[in-house]
């Protein structure tokens, strides 16, 4: 006997978000396009380390489309959970571009530390306002859905950045120009790849978990099995997992053992209302989709002999 929700198209429906990324990604684009002749015009590491992270946004943001509009399509019979996941891979491919960037700021920024090239200034303060009023319009558009998902979150960090490597570029043009220190071009390049990297292996982490469907952050399996424990005829609580199908799916499903009378006195169906309650409402994480098969002691040893 189990107890659960249904998990068909209706129970997964996912938020469109498509909008705000088709015009994120359209000003990002035209952004790339302007900062990549700057990049050429100028020489300059920030600029270009800029615009690669910028190429790398546009990436993530086409990427991030693509799998929105993947993830409304409906679940089926062979794709149980639909296209959810899709926002989870697209997280993580943006994680490993921007890890790639990072490691090639980092390192073209020491070798231009020991030999630095003329950057021309002017120009390089020109394209960097560019960037930088461009990415406060894409931070605009997705401030208020970045907490939607991983897609979105990994788009609007990618975003941020970006504007705090266009400061940089513009911090680097504005001291080449005062004070002649070339330099300032390498160290811009720099604190961008450090703006960068922590991120990126942050988003990476968070990616992993839920492809590794690790138990959920703030659902502590202890205290739901305790919870469960505590009702009335429960017995025992074995096989209890919990993952992360998308962001927002949580799942949970265990096997609940019971006294033998809940079989024939009607108790079973209350008890599975009472789980499925419990871990719906109790904890810090809601998890609506769950899954709790009853069995009696002695199912639960025949089981435990077959698996020995």
């Amino acid at each position: 006997m189990g107890a659960g929700h249904d998990h068909g198209a209706g129970g997964l429906d996912a938020p469109d978000h498509r909008r705000r990324l088709a015009v994120a990604f359209g000003i990002t684009a035209t952004i790339l396009a302007a900062q990549a002749v700057g990049a050429v015009l100028t020489g300059s590491l920030a600029l270009l380390t800029d615009t690669a992270h910028m190429l790398t946004d546009a990436t993530g943001l086409a990427v991030a489309l693509v799998a929105a509009s993947l993830a409304l399509r409906p679940a089926t019979k062979h794709r149980t959970w639909g296209f959810r996941r899709v926002e989870v891979l697209a997280a993580l491919a943006q994680a490993a571009l921007l890890l790639a960037v990072g490691a090639y700021a980092a390192v073209e920024g020491v070798r231009r530390l020991l030999e630095p090239p003329e950057v021309p200034s002017s120009e390089l303060l020109v394209f960097g306002i560019v960037g930088l009023v461009g990415n406060l319009v894409a931070i605009a558009v997705l401030a208020s859905g970045r907490r939607a998902n991983l897609n979105l979150r990994a788009a609007f960090l990618e975003v941020v950045n970006d504007a705090l490597g266009s400061v940089g570029v513009i911090v680097a043009a504005v001291v080449i120009a005062t004070t002649g220190y070339q330099r300032a071009d390498a160290i811009a390049g720099l604190l961008i790849a450090v703006l960068i990297v922590p991120r990126a292996f942050r988003l990476l982490r968070e990616a992993t978990a839920v492809l590794m469907e690790f138990t959920p952050e703030g659902l502590d399996l202890d205290d739901v099995r305790r919870h469960i424990l505590s009702l009335d005829h429960v017995e025992d609580v074995h096989d209890l997992h919990a993952s992360t199908v998308a962001t927002g799916l949580p799942t949970i499903s265990a096997h609940v053992v019971v006294d033998d009378a809940c079989f024939r006195d009607g108790h079973a169906l209350e008890i599975v209302e009472r789980v499925r309650t419990c871990v719906a409402h109790h904890f810090p994480v809601s998890v609506e989709h769950s899954t709790f098969q009853l069995e009696t002691a002695a199912l639960r040893d025949r089981e435990a002999h077959g698996h020995a």
